[in-house]
């Protein structure tokens, strides 16, 4: 039977202390939050490798689902330099694990969802391990969640072509949004942060993750 606690921690110490992840909080909390049980009995062994681990099939124009890489993840949180007393909105609840991690960071977290099936997993997830400071709601992932906005930290859990005005709106003064912009090996971590009506925004570094469905820019017709 796997070890799943040896794993946890060979995955911190191999792939995520590696990579510029040097927050203790952070490091505590990937320690702490059980991967494995947010993904189904025949993929539970696969919870700590070094890719991603797909968590529902592509369907309908839109793309598959994924659990994150434990590795850009970790320096997308820490990115995000989460406090305690936060509130923080995570678009794109997937599976749940990463809105775990960061309910160990804040003081509350909502995530929204567009997968309705996702939605239910991982607010099931959540509740049997008893994060009860974290909240899963059904929506267009695209427009953030504006009944619990302002927020204090916002993680988009996915790559994405852009970031839409409507979650840089839901910021508090003083919030920071952290998401991946670009496909492959083009695409760059980004910090946004609000100073009152300005969002400003710094390129932190690469990294290569599976999309969020949507999020891409109107195409202009051509004759």
């Amino acid at each position: 039977m796997m070890n799943f606690e040896a794993a946890r921690i060979k995955m911190v110490e191999n792939q995520i202390r590696t990579t510029d992840v040097t927050s203790h909080p952070v490091i505590s909390a990937f320690l702490s939050v059980p991967r494995e049980a947010f993904l189904p009995q025949e993929k539970k062994a696969l919870a700590y490798i070094d890719e991603d681990i797909p968590v529902s099939q592509a369907a309908d124009d839109k793309p598959a689902r994924f659990m994150m890489e434990p590795s850009p993840l970790a320096k997308l949180v820490q990115l995000l330099e989460v406090k305690k007393n936060d509130v923080v909105l995570v678009v794109g609840s997937g599976e749940g694990y990463s809105t775990a991690i960061l309910s160990l960071l804040a003081n509350s977290v909502v995530a929204i969802e567009s997968d309705e099936n996702l939605a239910s997993e991982s607010s099931q997830h959540l509740a049997d391990l008893g994060y009860d400071n974290a909240a899963v709601v059904t929506g267009n992932i695209e427009e953030g969640y504006a009944p619990e906005a302002p927020y204090d930290a916002i993680f988009v859990n996915g790559a994405i072509e852009f970031v839409p005005q409507a979650l840089l709106d839901q910021l508090r003064d003083g919030g920071r949004l952290v998401a991946v912009e670009g496909y492959g090996n083009a695409a760059r971590a980004r910090l946004y942060w609000r100073e009152r009506d300005v969002c400003s925004y710094i390129s932190a570094f690469n990294a290569a993750i599976r999309p969020l469905p949507g999020f891409t820019k109107a195409r202009e017709f051509e004759f």
